[in-house]
C-alpha cells in the first residue's frame, strides 16, 4: 500500500475511534481513554487531514460528535456554535492579544446551554447539541438551582452558559447510587465515571425532578442578543449586565499580553480547590467590535482561544496491577508504579479504568510508563513506552475467587465478578446493616468492614455479632489497637437489643425501607416465622407495599439462603417489640402521603414512622383515599401538590400536622 493510502486507512481509523470516544464521553457514561490519549490521537488526526486534504464526514475536526436523546425534541440554532481552536502555550496567548486586553476565564467540564427569556420570563432552553442543532430542555432548565426563571430585563435576551455538577454534589449523588444498589431499589449497579457525564444525563432528563436532585448549576459565559442596551464594545459590560439580571457568571480576570501568562499560573494554582470541573481556560478578546472583525474559520471564531493544561508527564516503572472488586461486580485495573512527583504530590498509583485501556496500552508488569494527572487532579497513565502487552487478566474475583468474566458494556470491555454472594459486592449491604437507621453498630465504617471481609471476618449478617470470636486480632489491626478493639466488641453487643422492623430494614430487602419495614411487621404481628410464611397477596395488602414491593419481600423471605441466613442472624438477638404510643391511635383511619423537606423529624422515614406509630397510614402517591399531604412548601406546584388541589385533598405543613397528631416535639426513636 502507497503511503497516501496508508494515511487515508489511518484517517478512517482515527474518525471512528474519536467518534466512539467522544460518544462515550459525551453520551454515556463511560469512558474509552484518557483525554491525554484523546488529545494525542485528534492531533495526529488533524495533522493527516491537512497534509493529504481529506476530511471524512463524522470527523471531530469538522463537528462536534454528540448524540442526541431521541426522547427529546430537536431545534436549530439560529447561529452555529462552534468549538474553540486550543493552545497549551501560555506564548500563544500573548501572540493572541498582541495589543489588545482580553477576559481570561475558566473552561468549565459541563454542557452548554442556550437560554431565551421573553418579557422577563424564561422561555426556551437548548443545549449545545452537535453545534448546530440542539435538544429543548426547557423544564429541566427550570429547576437549575441558580438559574432565574424571572429577570428585570424586558426584552427577548439570549445568552450561553454551562451547565455543571460540582465534584461535591457528584460524589454525594455517588454514594446515594452506592447505597441505592445495595438496598436494592437501584438494581443497576451503575455509577457515574465524573461530572461530566453526570451533568449530561441530568440536563438531559425527561422527568425534570431528576434534574432538580442532581443539583444542576448554570454559569453564564456569553450574551448573544439583548436589545436596546448599549455594552460599550466590551463583552466585559455583557457579563456585567448578567450578574444584574441574577445570573452567576463564569469566573475571569481582565488580562493583557503582558500578564495574562502570570494569570494562567493563578488559575492553575487554584484548580485543585475548585469544586467546579475545569478542563482548561478560555481567552476571549474584549472588544465585541474587533473580535467580530477577525471572522471564523469552518469551525473555530477567531475571538476568543482555549488554552488547555499542559499536563506534566513522568516517567515511571508499573510494578502491578491490582484489580480491585467493587460493590457493583465491576473488578477495575489499578496500576501501580515506581513514585513520581506530579504537579506538587508523590503519585504511585494510577486508574486504569477498564480491560479496554489495559489492551489498547498493552500493559504488562515492568514496562516504563508515563503517567500524569488528568486536568491536574487526577492520576492516569498516559503512554505505555515498552507495549509488552503480557498482563493477564484475571480469571478469578480476588475477593471471593470467584469466577470473572469479561463483558461489554456498549464499546467498552469491562471485568466482572459472576459470583451473586461475593462479600465485595455486599460491603454495602453490610455498611447499611451497621448504620444507624438500621443495627446502629457504633465504630464498624465501611473501612473497617471492608478490612474484616478482607481478614475473613464476616461473610454473613451474623458474623458481625460474633466478632468478639477475634478480639485478639481486630486489635492488631491497623488503626485499631486493644482498647477500640473492646469499645467495638461493646457497640456490637448493645446493637444486640433491637426490634425486628430494624432487621427487615438492615438486610436490605429491595425496595423496603425503615417505614415499610414497620408496616411489614404490623401485619406479622412481629413475628418473623409469621411473615415467611405469608404469600404476596397478603403481603400486597399492607398499605403503602403493593403487589411489586410485596414479591421483593417474598422472593427475599423464600430464597432458602437468605431465610437462613436471617434465621441465624436472629438467633444472635435479642429481638423485643416496639412500645405502642400512649397518646393512642390518634390518626387511625388517616392516610398521609409525605412530599418535600422536612425539619422537625429527622427525614421522611421517621416522619412516616410516627404517622404508623399513631395509627395512620403512609402512602407514596396521592389518590382519592389520601386525607392529607405533609408538604412544607403548602403553595408549591410540584406534582403531588397540583394532584392534591385537583382531588381536593387538604395539604397541611409538618407544624399543622404535629398539631393534628397531638405533638409538641417530634418523637425520636
Amino acid at each position: 500500500m502507497t503511503q497516501t493510502g496508508q494515511q487515508k486507512e489511518r484517517i478512517k481509523e482515527l474518525t471512528e475511534v474519536l467518534r466512539r470516544a467522544s460518544e462515550a464521553y459525551y453520551a454515556g457514561n463511560t469512558e474509552i481513554m484518557s483525554n491525554l490519549e484523546y488529545d494525542r490521537l485528534y492531533d495526529e488526526l488533524a495533522e493527516l487531514e491537512k497534509t493529504t486534504g481529506i476530511t471524512l464526514a463524522g470527523s471531530p475536526t469538522a463537528s462536534v460528535e454528540y448524540t442526541l436523546a431521541k426522547e427529546l425534541p430537536k431545534e436549530r440554532h439560529e447561529r452555529p456554535m462552534l468549538s474553540l481552536d486550543k493552545t497549551k502555550s501560555r506564548e500563544a496567548l500573548q501572540a493572541f492579544l498582541g495589543e489588545h486586553e482580553g477576559l481570561l476565564s475558566w473552561k468549565m467540564d459541563g454542557l452548554t446551554v442556550v437560554l431565551t427569556y421573553e418579557g422577563k420570563k424564561l422561555v426556551k432552553a437548548v443545549t449545545r447539541g452537535n453545534g448546530q442543532i440542539g435538544e429543548v430542555i426547557t423544564d429541566n432548565a427550570r429547576v437549575f438551582v441558580n438559574l432565574p426563571v424571572t429577570i428585570p430585563y424586558e426584552g427577548t435576551l439570549i445568552l450561553r452558559g454551562e451547565a455543571v455538577i460540582r465534584y461535591s454534589d457528584f460524589e454525594r449523588i455517588n454514594r446515594e447510587l452506592e447505597k441505592q444498589a445495595a438496598e436494592g431499589t437501584d438494581l443497576t449497579g451503575i455509577l457515574y465515571k465524573n461530572p461530566r457525564n453526570l451533568c449530561s444525563g441530568s440536563v438531559r432528563q425527561l422527568n425534570n425532578e431528576v434534574t432538580a436532585r442532581r443539583n444542576v448549576r448554570f454559569y453564564a459565559f456569553s450574551l448573544v442578543q439583548a436589545p436596546g442596551i448599549d455594552f460599550q464594545d466590551s463583552h466585559e459590560k455583557e457579563l456585567l449586565f448578567l450578574k444584574e439580571q441574577g445570573f452567576e457568571t463564569v469566573e475571569y480576570r481582565r488580562v493583557s499580553a503582558e500578564d495574562v501568562s502570570q494569570t494562567v499560573d493563578q488559575f492553575e494554582k487554584n484548580v485543585p480547590l475548585s469544586d467546579v470541573p475545569t478542563d482548561g481556560l478560555v481567552l476571549l478578546l474584549d472588544e465585541i467590535a474587533y473580535g467580530e472583525s477577525l471572522g471564523m474559520t469552518a469551525k473555530f471564531p477567531r475571538n476568543a482561544i482555549a488554552f488547555k493544561w499542559a499536563d506534566e508527564l513522568q516517567e515511571t516503572t508499573l510494578r502491578e496491577v491490582e484489580w480491585s472488586a467493587s460493590r457493583t461486580g465491576l473488578i477495575n485495573p489499578i496500576a501501580v508504579f515506581d513514585p513520581v512527583e506530579l504537579e506538587g504530590t508523590t503519585v504511585k498509583r494510577a486508574s486504569v479504568h477498564n480491560v479496554s485501556i489495559v489492551k489498547a496500552l498493552k500493559l504488562g508488569i515492568g514496562d516504563r510508563i508515563t503517567v500524569y494527572k488528568a486536568n491536574m487532579i487526577i492520576p492516569q497513565v498516559a503512554e505505555n513506552l515498552t507495549g509488552s502487552g503480557s498482563l493477564e487478566i484475571p480469571s478469578v474475583c480476588p475477593v471471593c475467587g470467584g469466577p470473572t468474566l469479561i463483558r461489554q458494556e456498549n464499546d467498552t470491555e469491562v471485568l466482572v465478578c459472576t459470583n451473586p454472594d461475593c462479600a465485595a459486592k455486599r460491603l454495602h449491604s453490610f455498611a447499611l446493616f451497621v448504620s444507624r437507621g438500621a443495627m446502629n453498630v457504633d465504630g464498624l465504617s465501611e473501612k473497617t468492614l471492608e478490612k474484616m471481609i478482607d481478614m475473613g471476618f464476616i461473610h454473613t449478617f451474623a458474623d458481625i455479632f460474633r466478632l468478639d470470636r477475634h478480639r485478639e486480632e481486630i486489635a492488631q489491626m491497623e488503626g485499631m489497637g486493644g482498647k477500640s478493639a473492646d469499645n467495638l466488641i461493646q457497640a456490637v453487643e448493645k446493637a444486640k437489643d433491637t426490634t425486628l422492623d430494624r432487621v427487615l430494614y438492615a438486610v436490605g430487602i429491595p425496595g423496603i425501607g425503615a417505614a415499610g419495614a414497620r408496616v411489614l411487621c404490623g401485619l406479622c404481628g412481629y413475628d418473623l416465622e409469621e411473615l415467611i410464611r405469608m404469600d404476596a397477596q397478603t403481603i400486597a395488602s399492607a398499605e403503602g407495599i403493593g403487589p411489586v414491593l410485596a414479591e421483593n419481600v417474598v422472593q427475599y423471605l423464600h430464597s432458602e439462603d437468605r431465610a437462613g441466613e436471617l434465621r441465624e442472624l436472629v438467633k444472635e438477638l435479642r429481638l423485643t417489640k416496639p412500645q405502642t404510643s400512649e397518646d393512642g391511635q390518634v390518626l387511625s383511619g388517616l392516610t398521609f402521603v409525605i412530599t418535600g423537606k422536612v425539619y422537625h423529624f429527622a427525614n421522611r422515614d421517621a416522619l412516616k414512622a410516627e404517622i404508623i406509630k399513631r395509627g395512620g397510614k403512609a402512602a407514596g402517591s396521592v389518590s382519592s383515599r389520601t386525607d392529607y399531604l405533609i408538604n412544607n412548601d403548602v403553595q408549591s406546584t410540584s406534582g403531588k401538590n397540583k394532584k392534591a388541589r385537583e382531588l381536593g385533598v387538604r395539604v397541611i405543613s409538618e407544624e399543622e400536622f404535629m398539631a393534628l397528631a397531638g405533638l409538641t416535639e417530634p418523637q425520636s426513636e
